[in-house]
């Protein structure tokens, strides 16, 4: 989780100084003319982006992104990228947006200009249904797993005072832990519950707080006001249809929040 909120300020600094000044645009009129639109994509970021068995690119952003393209009239085109250069591809012209899990920073928002948010990423608290939580009073004494290190990690630390925080290495051993009963709780992300539910469904974890949202929204170069203008519109429209918690919910085991901006 922490590898999508944060882009290294190096690569951020050497490409925004000479290429987020510069207006882009005319980038919606280049997508018509070309009929297609190059998305940029991290394929090796589940449940966003990943490949299956068949290696077929699947994930909600993926998902995502062949709705907007459809939406928008054009072919998709997926332009692979990682965590890291996910902007130094859009600041490059290598891509005409970003859908890559790309959570919204003042940071970024210094180089780059996002559309409206089309998803979150939550830090929660996580359960067995039988275990009955309104606030974090509720949590005194109770041990909660989380992922060394990670945001959840800060969160709970900050925000549960009275618990007993047992910290793990990596996700995969708190899921472990979590569905082999050596705590009750977890504090994670609505995806790693998923994956513990993944692994013992009779269990049925379900989230209990929601610690902090993170909304994430297409990334897009400063002065594309026509395409974001029209991404907006598109967002807009799959939220009020309910197409894109159908595609949040599918891969994230919850609905979309009601208020994506994370407030």
């Amino acid at each position: 989780m922490k590898r999508r909120h944060f882009l290294a300020v190096g690569a951020m600094a050497l490409l925004g100084a000479n290429l987020a000044t510069q207006a882009q645009a005319d980038t919606l009129a280049n997508i018509q003319q070309r009929k297609q639109v190059l998305v940029a994509l991290d394929l090796g970021s589940p449940p966003f982006g990943m490949t299956d068995a068949s290696m077929q690119p699947v994930g909600s952003d993926v998902e995502t992104a062949k709705l907007f393209a459809q939406d928008l009239g054009y072919d998709l085109k997926i332009v692979q990228v990682t965590s890291p250069n996910r902007i130094p591809f859009l600041l490059t012209n290598k891509a005409d947006i970003v859908m890559a899990s790309l959570s919204v920073t003042d940071e970024r928002k210094k180089v780059i200009d996002f559309s409206n948010p089309y998803g979150v990423i939550q830090s929660v608290i996580a359960a067995r249904p039988d275990q009955q939580v309104k606030d974090y009073s509720d949590l005194v004494g109770k041990r909660i797993g989380t992922t060394r290190g990670s945001v959840n990690d800060t969160q709970v630390t900050n925000l549960a005072k009275g618990a007993e925080i047992v910290r793990y290495d990596d996700d995969a051993t708190l899921v472990t832990a979590l569905v082999s009963g050596q705590v009750d709780f977890m504090a994670t992300s609505p995806q790693i519950m998923k994956a513990a539910n993944d692994r013992d469904p009779k269990l049925g974890f379900e989230v209990k707080l929601v610690m902090k949202v993170f909304p994430y929204a297409i990334g897009i170069r400063k002065g594309d006001d026509a395409l974001r203008a029209r991404l907006n519109e598109i967002i807009a429209a799959n939220l009020a249809n309910g197409k894109l918690n159908a595609i949040f919910a599918k891969y994230n085991g919850t609905n979309l929040p009601a208020n994506l901006n994370g407030n």
